[in-house]
């Protein structure tokens, strides 16, 4: 008996197998592109000032002259997370930490502090970290430990118009603020590393940059 379907009328077109192989194509060009737009966003942190080029700085000294910036600075090396000596209690700073702290300082006193703010976590590492930066102590604030998901209201909060802001926090409080300001994967911020924010008078916030520790020495030489 002859099958009444032949061999040829089986297969599949060949115009349907070639737009088969092509949206295929065009498929994982899609997710490669996905993937990769997503790799870059999971990565996105604030951009390094040092590297931002004069426009960016000139802008946030401006801001600055206005009383209209907020800086997140994170303690220095703590002494129960490394073998470098100790100022005294071992839940405060290192020696080497506090050299940090200084120049942390110098570099914000640069800037100008006759309209700046000074509070800090009252843990004794963030305390010191403060009190070197300033040579004196700053005014203890609770929600700067506990942090969460209210910090960036906060900081708002405690934003006085026409005075700059300087918290002096710890890391996990930093990522919770970059968190709720765009920044969920940002990398972890380092030792004295100073988080600057912009807030304008309508109350507008937008995250400007960083300075590391390190890099102060750099931006006074630029300045120079």
């Amino acid at each position: 008996m002859v099958n009444s379907f032949s061999h040829k009328g089986s297969q599949p077109p060949v115009k349907a197998t070639r737009l088969f192989k092509s949206l295929l194509a065009f498929s994982g060009v899609l997710l490669v592109a996905a993937l990769m737009s997503g790799f870059a966003w999971w990565q996105r942190s604030p951009v390094n000032l040092v590297d931002a080029g004069t426009q960016a700085r000139a802008e946030l000294l401006q801001q600055w002259a206005a009383g209209e910036v907020v800086v997140l600075v994170r303690h220095v090396e703590r002494c129960d997370r490394s073998t470098n000596p100790c100022l005294g209690p071992p839940d405060g700073i290192t020696r080497l930490g506090s050299e940090t702290a200084k120049a942390v300082g110098q570099g914000l006193q640069g800037m100008g502090m006759t309209q700046a703010d000074v509070l800090s976590s009252p843990l004794t590492r963030t305390m010191q970290t403060a009190h070197y930066m300033f040579g004196k102590d700053a005014q203890a604030q609770d929600w700067l430990a506990t942090c969460g998901k209210t910090l960036r209201n906060d900081v708002v909060a405690h934003k006085r118009a026409g005075h700059n802001l300087i918290l002096v926090t710890h890391s996990g409080c930093i990522a919770d603020f970059e968190a709720q300001t765009g920044f969920k994967h940002a990398a972890t911020s380092e030792y004295g590393s100073s988080l600057f924010v912009h807030i304008a008078k309508d109350g507008q916030l937008q995250v400007v940059g960083i300075i590391k520790a390190q890099d102060w020495h750099s931006l006074s030489d630029q300045k120079s």
